[in-house]
């Protein structure tokens, strides 16, 4: 075990002291393990649930059973987002357990219709990749592709929305409900306020910077013709709101426990800007598409993951957008930046 890992189980250990226990959940995603939390507490209280799969099931099960747990004992299944790495499992988990299951009151239309609001979220994320410069082929697979992922995910039935701002009492502690978008439009954070401990899933992450994905506003229609969402613009003030905390530890939705988010998300707030930077000087050398771009910067990464790298520099190019250093040109429906 190295140093690294070693001060990540004593973060761990930590937690667990405090009554909130990792419990890695393996997903068939890029990201790897996503961390469940389980609060040892009144009510018993599960924060996310991991994939809606066999394997996801299983391991949760075994990770239950070494706390002493099942399924079965759990009172309360607190959700962060709406991707479903974080909420595929539960429907299941509240139909065994009869547990109520929390989350941010504007996600829970959407938890509800989980199957219609991925379609939804398809025909949006099509648009907006043909309308930057994205081939029409590589369009029609990526949807197929978004479209097989659906059964990772399974509609649930919110019972206890949360305002944002409210307390979500439990019998040892106070979580404090804290709407943080960005990363998606309805990540949402959990303070134990008498600990400073902040769980917060995919808003911040140790070893790899959250992407702000380009989604739909919560609650828009599927008809939504609105402005383009600036996933990355709103992700940056929720982290200036996140930097401003005063906390001893933040349990991430991957990977290891954070001790200095401050520090580190300092470091995000660079890279972003030096990101914006090197896609200003693509800009300024000739005007192109967001998927010129992206290819520019990635090579074949922008086609097997297109949307993601689409998001990522229509992010900053929204922060150029901001600075008044380029300027949007659309023509014959597909947009091109170039230099202000």
């Amino acid at each position: 075990m190295n140093h690294q890992e070693e001060a990540a189980e004593e973060q761990l250990a930590l937690a667990a002291a405090a009554g909130i226990h990792r419990l890695a959940i393996p997903t068939p995603f890029m990201v790897g393990r996503v961390n469940a939390y389980l609060i040892e507490d009144s009510p018993l209280t599960l924060v996310d649930s991991g994939p809606n799969s066999a394997k996801a099931l299983d391991e949760l099960e075994q990770a239950l059973a070494e706390r002493g747990h099942a399924v079965e004992d759990i009172e309360l299944l607190v959700i962060t987002h709406q991707h479903i790495d974080h909420f595929g499992l539960a429907s299941i988990l509240a139909r065994r357990s009869g547990a109520e299951v929390a989350a941010l009151d504007r996600l829970a239309p959407y938890l509800a219709c989980f199957g219609e609001e991925a379609e939804v979220d398809d025909r949006f994320a099509q648009q907006t990749m043909l309308r930057h410069g994205i081939p029409a082929d590589i369009v029609t697979a990526l949807r197929e592709v978004s479209a097989s992922f659906r059964a990772w995910g399974a509609a649930v039935e919110v019972t206890r929305p949360l305002a944002d701002g409210t307390e979500l009492e439990l019998g040892d502690r106070t979580l404090r409900v804290l709407h943080r978008a960005g990363h998606s439009p309805s990540d949402t954070v959990f303070l134990d306020e008498s600990r400073a401990i902040l769980l917060a899933a995919d808003h911040l992450i140790g070893h790899i910077s959250s992407n702000p994905l380009l989604a739909r506003p919560l609650g828009a229609g599927a008809d939504y013709q609105g402005p383009r969402p600036q996933a990355l613009v709103t992700y940056l003030a929720s982290l200036e709101q996140t930097r401003a905390m005063n906390l001893s530890l933040v349990l991430p939705g991957h990977g290891w426990p954070i001790t200095d988010h401050v520090s580190l998300i300092d470091e995000r707030f660079r890279l972003h800007r030096r990101r914006a930077e090197k896609i200003h000087r693509l800009i300024v050398s000739e005007p192109r598409t967001a998927h010129e771009i992206a290819q520019e910067l990635w090579g074949n990464v922008a086609v097997t993951q297109a949307y993601l790298t689409l998001s990522e520099v229509l992010g900053h190019v929204d922060l150029l957008l901001q600075d008044e250093l380029v300027v949007e040109r659309e023509d014959g429906g597909v947009v091109r930046f170039e230099a202000a």
